[in-house]
């Protein structure tokens, strides 16, 4: 795989962090999975995550602003 099937551009999961004003930080406080601040910073900034860690940061991410977000509100991949 090349470097571009790696990175695949800001995510709108970004957007979602900005709308709710939440960091990096808390996302990882909200969940009760194992969350890293390594996975957060990779999943806005493209970089391709599994299907499991993309299922926790939307699980994270819906137990911090009490939203039902998917993974196609999250994620372009």
């Amino acid at each position: 795989m090349n470097e571009t099937e790696h990175n695949l551009g800001p995510q709108p999961i970004i957007e979602l962090l900005q709308k709710h004003k939440l960091t990096h930080h808390d996302l990882v406080a909200a969940s009760t999975e194992q969350i890293t601040h390594k996975m957060v910073s990779r999943a806005c900034k493209g970089r391709k995550l599994s299907r499991r860690v993309q299922l926790k940061l939307v699980n994270a991410l819906n137990t911090a602003t009490e939203q039902n977000y998917t993974l196609k509100d999250c994620f372009t991949y």
